[in-house]
């Protein structure tokens, strides 16, 4: 059995991507500093897959010693690379706190992948890297901008890094998914998005107003040039997310890979305001939110979506559910948070 090391994988996009690797047969090593979550994720991980076992090892990636420790006690396969501080609007005012994580926690990862034959090096990216796009929606071959937030240019930094060590070292192959807007929870509401404080995302906003924890939700602008001034974006399902995930291990590790450093923008195709989708959750959960209009925030790119058609034809992987199931399991997991 192929063994995959999640990097971050207590967190929210990581523990949605474990329980999909081990239904899909592989066998997972978690590991997590748990800077930016707790224990509940990995916990519901367990539950969900019946995997009391599932191996966990708290450490930091910044930490070249532990990550080579963990990469020289555990024979592993492939790593999927989630371990990031991910705020943008942070990130713009402590950039060097994201430079100083993100950058070097990815360089030890793939120091220590080259070091002890982990050949399939997964690339956690994001739809930042395109920075305002001159053309919608974005295919991997639209340019990338100039980045409007730290947090963006870390990912656009890394994604050089991948591709130039994997020109420089044979050992080494990688891709690099370019996510858009990760939303959701898992249909069992035993995982989902816990942000630590105030959260800087949309979805886990609007539930954390929704059940009374926020008193108003904040929309950040509608002078955009768009059909309703919202911010449009690509909403994605995190478990089409994390199932795009299982079949980039898959291509790697089933030798299927045409080059050896790819990219793949994961998303619908399907582009929603933030109004849209404030209204689509009031009307998939029979709910009436507290919401005003506030200023633009920094960083925020007017519009983005994503054209998939290459992860469709080559990762045979597509976005199958709906913003309503969607919405609807966001709301089920913050309500089982609350108890509810």
């Amino acid at each position: 059995m192929k063994r995959v090391l999640v990097s971050g994988g207590a967190g929210f996009i990581g523990s949605h991507v474990t329980v999909e690797l081990i239904e899909a047969g592989y066998d997972v090593l978690v590991a997590d500093d748990m800077s930016n979550c707790d224990l509940t994720c990995y916990e519901g991980v367990k539950k969900i897959t019946g995997r009391d076992d599932l191996p966990f090892v708290k450490m930091s990636f910044c930490d070249m010693e532990a990550t080579d420790k963990l990469f020289s006690e555990w024979k592993i396969d492939a790593v999927i690379h989630f371990a990031a501080f991910k705020a943008v609007g942070e990130s713009v005012s402590d950039p060097l706190k994201y430079y100083g994580n993100n950058l070097q926690s990815f360089i030890n990862v793939l120091e220590a992948a080259k070091a002890h034959g982990c050949r399939n090096v997964l690339f956690s990216s994001s739809a930042t890297v395109y920075g305002e796009p001159e053309e919608l929606p974005v295919t991997e071959k639209s340019p990338r901008q100039p980045s409007t937030s730290p947090y963006g240019n870390t990912k656009q930094i890394c994604e050089d890094i991948l591709r130039d060590s994997v020109a420089a070292y044979p050992q080494i192959r990688g891709i690099a998914l370019r996510y858009f807007n990760p939303i959701g929870a898992h249909p069992s509401a035993l995982i989902g998005e816990l942000p630590r404080g105030v959260p800087n995302n949309l979805v886990p906003f609007i539930t954390q107003t929704a059940i009374g924890r926020r008193e108003c939700l904040s929309i950040f602008g509608d002078d955009y040039p768009t059909p309703d001034g919202t911010c449009q974006r690509d909403y994605i399902d995190i478990v089409d997310l994390a199932r795009a995930h299982v079949c980039a291990v898959a291509r790697m590790l089933d030798e299927k890979m045409e080059q050896e450093y790819e990219i793949f923008n994961v998303g619908t195709g399907r582009p929603l305001s933030v109004m849209e989708l404030v209204n689509a959750f009031q009307k998939v959960n029979n709910l009436k939110l507290n919401y005003k209009i506030a200023p633009r925030r920094p960083g925020d790119v007017t519009a983005i979506w994503a054209d998939p058609t290459l992860a469709n034809e080559k990762l045979g992987w597509k976005a199958t559910r709906t913003t309503e199931e969607t919405l609807a399991s966001a709301w089920a997991w913050e309500k089982h948070l609350a108890g509810k």
